[in-house]
């Protein structure tokens, strides 16, 4: 089966992707670093408003953990959907004219 990038036929991981393939992908990524803080900002807030808001209106405290799992399930699915999206842009940017498979 080919790579889904750059279509040869080599060993691929779970997302079907060669070795290669997922290195320059790593290293392309890494220059989006800073996407964690838009994740981390949100689960920030679903902690405060419902980690601190809920005792503030009169729930009990345990309720409020709730809050915690929110900001955690808030931020691991921002995070997913995040390297999802970077997969698919990386995709669909141009190969470098020395990687373009078939050409001389």
């Amino acid at each position: 089966m080919p790579c889904v990038r750059c279509r040869e036929d080599k060993p691929l991981d779970k997302r079907g992707w060669c070795v290669e393939c997922e290195n320059a992908y790593d290293g392309w990524v890494r220059r989006y670093a800073a996407d964690i803080l838009g994740a981390a900002g949100v689960g920030l807030v679903m902690v405060l408003f419902v980690g601190l808001g809920l005792p503030w209106l009169g729930l009990p405290h345990i309720v409020a953990l709730g809050g915690i799992f929110a900001g955690a399930g808030s931020i691991a699915g921002l995070m997913k959907l995040n390297a999802r999206r970077r997969r698919k842009q990386f995709l669909l940017e141009a190969f470098p004219r020395a990687y373009l498979p078939g050409k001389s």
